[in-house]
């Protein structure tokens, strides 16, 4: 890993005021060996307990079951796709307990003899609930309300108001000019906003649960990490939808195995994004 780059340099402080370089964290710059590195892990946290990794992501899929199926059962088939994608933009909030647990694993690595078990693990999680990580969970989750906005919107300009089962559906979208239209505007639309929930999210919300500071400098931080390194981050963001788009096909029962490991990974990116304290 190269070595920090500074953040913006300090000023002269006035009175009451701390120095820019005091106040915003160092950012690292990353390669794509670093991406291969934590990927590997984060498999390997997932591999030394998985019942934690199962548990948590269990909980997520579990969720995007019961939501698809109420979308199903209110008529409203044209949201599936959508809130089955979307879903993922909430995921680095709920992969908090992936971060309490490669967190212990680091230490017990470094000898400092902490505990690993479901105790400490979900009284971790519960305390995030308390503090600035809060403020990012709204964040995200007004993120996925403006997509599926947005997806509805969309819908209702390529298909006009009619209801479709969803067997109508997916032979219109599919057969259709208006439907591959309808698929390229929607899938770009979405991967804007995808970015951009990923550019403020990659690094800052394990930051937050590792470290005394508001969710503002958070996301400014994770920003200026994603822009450092524009390519790597791209890589990787690429490489996070790859593994969603699978465990989606599988009937998000892949997220059993993708979303440990990235949690995991996601983790170890940030040791490596943000310059220790």
């Amino acid at each position: 890993m190269n070595n920090a780059i500074e953040g913006a340099e300090a000023g002269a402080a006035g009175p009451g005021e701390r120095p820019v370089d005091k106040v915003m964290p160092r950012v690292n710059q990353v390669t794509m060996d670093d991406l291969l590195e934590v990927l590997a892990q984060g498999l390997r946290d997932f591999r030394r307990v998985p019942g934690y990794g199962l548990f948590f992501a269990g909980i997520y899929t579990v969720g995007g079951w019961f939501l698809i199926l109420l979308l199903l059962y209110f008529e409203l088939p044209y949201l599936v796709y959508p809130l089955a994608a979307g879903f993922a933009l909430i995921a680095p909030f709920i992969a908090s307990g992936f971060y309490v647990v490669s967190q212990r694993l680091e230490a017990q690595a470094a000898g400092d003899g902490v505990d690993l078990n479901w105790g400490v693990v979900l009284g971790s999680v519960k305390s995030v609930f308390s503090r600035e990580l809060s403020w990012m969970a709204l964040v995200t989750g007004f993120s996925l309300f403006v997509w599926m906005d947005i997806a509805a919107l969309l819908s209702f300009g390529f298909m006009g108001f009619q209801f479709f089962s969803f067997a109508e559906l997916i032979d219109i979208v599919f057969t259709t000019p208006s439907g591959w239209l309808f698929l390229v505007v929607g899938n770009t639309a979405g991967a804007i906003i995808a970015f951009a929930v990923f550019s403020y999210s990659v690094v800052s919300i394990p930051m937050l649960f590792d470290r005394d500071i508001d969710f503002i400098t958070a996301m400014l931080t994770s920003v200026r990490f994603v822009l450092r390194n524009k390519r790597v981050m791209a890589v990787w963001c690429v490489t996070i939808a790859a593994l969603i788009g699978v465990s989606l096909l599988s009937g998000l029962v892949g997220l059993l195995v993708t979303m440990p490991i990235l949690g995991h990974a996601t983790w170890h990116l940030y040791r490596r994004a943000v310059a220790d304290p």
